[in-house]
């Protein structure tokens, strides 16, 4: 895979201008391959504005290289994702040309057997808490998330 690989910043929803941005194609494009791959159906937001998840993303830049790089037709495309599904390495593929942040900022390691100070450890559970606060009622601390539904237990 000649291509240099795609970053997605690291966001639960994006606009299809964002992907369009990210891919690096029009929006109109990903409208297309919506309609020629229906894997990358978008949610839709309360405004009814498309928004997209991560692993529609990468099913995207999936798109985009087999389209663009390797010069499959669309029906061609459709019969390399089948078999690439098939063969249980879809996702393999997708990744395959997808950055992430940890490429980008790799993070704090601890060795196994290192002292740890107990402020870092106390820091380390309130930054847990935080985002399972977070996870739970995104509104807590003010983020808005499009088209969420809360789930009432």
């Amino acid at each position: 895979m000649s291509q240099a690989r795609v970053f997605i910043p690291n966001r639960i929803y994006f606009r299809i201008g964002d992907v369009a941005e990210i891919l690096g194609v029009k929006p109109y494009v990903i409208r297309f391959w919506e309609t020629e791959f229906p894997f990358v159906a978008p949610d839709k937001a309360q405004s009814g504005q498309r928004v997209y998840r991560r692993s529609q993303i990468e099913g995207l830049v999936l798109i985009k290289h087999l389209l663009h790089i390797e010069r499959y037709s669309i029906e061609g495309a459709k019969k390399k994702l089948t078999e690439l599904r098939k063969t249980a390495k879809l996702k393999e593929s997708m990744l395959g040309l997808v950055s992430g942040e940890e490429e980008a900022a790799p993070a704090e390691v601890i060795q196994i057997g290192s002292v740890v100070d107990k402020s870092q450890v106390l820091s380390f559970q309130e930054k847990i808490e935080d985002l399972q606060k977070l996870i739970r009622d995104p509104r807590v601390n003010g983020q808005v998330v499009p088209g969420l539904r809360l789930i009432s237990k």
